[in-house]
């Protein structure tokens, strides 16, 4: 049972039942005994978090989102949305803060002007400036991602090499020598970006172990630079027979490049990587995939978020998710003669 519920019961809004059990604003002697009669009926009781919360500065949260003249991806969607309902289970309010580019100061502004009592933060680096500041200002903090010094920080993040690297496994086991991996944008990964610089230490060792030729393309986050990546790649690479991918804003693009060269997926070409569920199931075919679990993380994410703010000097905790990859249709056994069929057809 949570304040949502009892607000609904009692014809109050959502504030009002946390005014009224904080005591933060005057509320009416009949509204306080109305909302009261419900919490008895229920039996009610808040926990010691949601307790040390109210108790709390702002009752706000900070949650650090990509510059926002980037189109944020499906999965990073996702995350904000997920977040944002977490969070209002729990009558908390979220504060979206651009950070990156000349975004800087909103995030400056976030840390130093006592906004939020915690933040979610988001896109992080291996080397990050932004967990620097907060461990100064000694805000709790939480990442989607983590930085390669992490010992301090709390942070929940996917496992992208370990991903990528069963990804060209599976690949391998099917009969393909040569694939490639599309990255994300350059800037993304020459600024360190984690699950880039993550994708690529998996990539790099799979093809090792298996002996095959890996070629790596960075590609900017939307259709039309997927479509370009792969139209270079194939163009490049004739022996080219299938992709693993963790740009999924890239994979509408990576598909009409595969059907403009005339290739079939996956009797032609097979394509697989980590994607979120609904790109993955809206590539033609399915695409074969790990599907990050954006919900659950953002969900977790709020949770680890709460327990720093309510118990700061606790150990901070790290958690690394595997999804297992949903076998779909767009692997299959390589074409011994698709290299020269391309060669033939460019």
């Amino acid at each position: 049972m949570n304040i949502g519920e009892i607000a609904r019961r009692a014809g109050v809004s959502r504030s009002t039942v946390s005014y009224a059990l904080s005591g933060k604003r005057p509320v009416s002697v009949s509204t306080r005994k109305r909302i009261q009669d419900v919490i008895d009926e229920l039996g009610y009781r808040p926990n010691a978090t949601a307790r040390a919360l109210k108790e709390g500065r702002t009752r706000t949260i900070g949650l650090v989102i990509p510059p926002a003249g980037n189109r944020l991806t499906h999965m990073q969607l996702d995350f904000v949305g997920s977040v944002v309902e977490a969070a209002a289970r729990l009558d908390l309010d979220v504060l979206l803060s651009p950070s990156g580019g000349d975004h800087d100061r909103s995030f400056e502004r976030l840390v130093s002007e006592s906004r939020v009592d915690g933040v979610i933060l988001m896109e992080i680096r291996l080397q990050d400036a932004r967990v620097g500041t907060l461990h100064r200002a000694g805000l709790p903090f939480v990442g989607i991602g983590h930085t390669d010094d992490d010992w301090q920080m709390c942070w929940i993040d996917i496992d992208y090499a370990g991903l990528i690297r069963h990804s060209v496994h599976h690949l391998a086991d099917l009969g393909h020598r040569t694939v490639a991996l599309v990255s994300r944008s350059p800037e993304l990964v020459s600024a360190g970006y984690g699950p880039a610089r993550r994708a690529q230490e998996g990539f790099t060792a799979a093809v090792r172990e298996r002996g095959m030729e890996g070629i790596e393309a960075m590609c900017g986050d939307d259709a039309r630079s997927g479509q370009e990546c792969v139209e270079g790649l194939l163009r490049d690479h004739a022996g080219l027979t299938a992709i693993t991918t963790i740009n999924e804003a890239a994979l509408p693009g990576v598909q009409r490049a595969l059907a403009d060269a005339g290739l079939a997926v996956p009797y032609d070409f097979s394509v697989t990587g980590v994607a979120a569920r609904p790109w993955a199931e809206d590539f033609r075919p399915p695409l074969t995939a790990a599907d990050v679990p954006a919900q659950e993380m953002g969900e977790q994410a709020v949770s680890l978020l709460i327990e720093r703010i309510a118990a700061p000097e606790t150990p901070p905790r790290h958690i690394l998710l595997a999804p297992s990859i949903s076998l779909r249709s767009s692997t299959g056994a390589a074409r011994a003669d698709r290299g020269a069929r391309a060669a033939a057809q460019g």
